[in-house]
């Protein structure tokens, strides 16, 4: 159980890292940062490759968390 915390909190970090870098790849290509500030608006357009990456961030974020829901009713 002590390597589900601790992969769980590598994926949660590592997704974090991954998420802040689709938004950069994001940022450097269009000069856009207005719509990184104003999230909460539907005015990101991202490439495919942006897209993938912001996902796979996400993804590892939610099964991170998905591990600590586990770990929080296996004690």
């Amino acid at each position: 159980m002590i390597y589900l915390a601790l992969i769980e909190q590598a994926l949660f970090f590592l997704g974090l890292l991954v998420f802040v870098v689709s938004l950069a790849m994001y940022a450097g290509r269009t000069k856009d940062f207005k719509s990184l500030l104003v999230f909460w608006q539907p005015t990101i357009e991202f490439s495919r490759t942006e897209f993938l990456v912001n996902r796979s961030g996400l993804t590892m974020m939610l099964l991170a968390v998905a591990i600590r829901i586990g770990l929080y009713f296996m004690n």
